[in-house]
């Protein structure tokens, strides 16, 4: 619960801090000091701790969510290394020595009585 947390406060940190075009409508904003922001940030950090004193059942559901998304996470992630090292057919055309061996088979298709005639070299030009 608190990883979720502690992650959507720094995500909206980055985009709070990320530069922004000059507009009218952001002139119309207020200047906020950084000295304030981080005290601003301090205390919501500590108000955060007290929640689940506040609000036990709060918590004690965000718990169990989370638990349940963490092995969602971990069921996909094994389901995506499967993937990756499962063992795929080789189709970039290189021939193991079975294949090889079948090929030179399949190539010798001269009969007995072919193969008895005899070569004769043809005549020079």
């Amino acid at each position: 619960m608190f990883f979720l947390l502690r992650l959507a406060f720094w995500l909206g940190l980055v985009l709070v801090l990320l530069p922004r075009d000059k507009t009218p409508e952001s002139e119309k904003v207020p200047e906020i000091s950084a000295s304030d922001a981080v005290s601003a940030a301090t205390a919501t950090i500590n108000d955060m701790g007290q929640f689940c004193k506040r609000q036990p059942s709060a918590c004690e559901v965000g718990g169990q969510a989370a638990t349940a998304i963490g092995q969602r996470a971990t069921e996909g992630a094994r389901k995506i290394y499967q993937i990756i090292t499962e063992k795929k057919p080789d189709h970039t055309g290189s021939i193991d020595a079975d294949a090889a061996d079948s090929a030179a088979a399949s190539r010798d298709t001269l009969t007995p009585a072919d193969q008895a005639i005899e070569f004769r070299q043809p005549p020079a030009p």
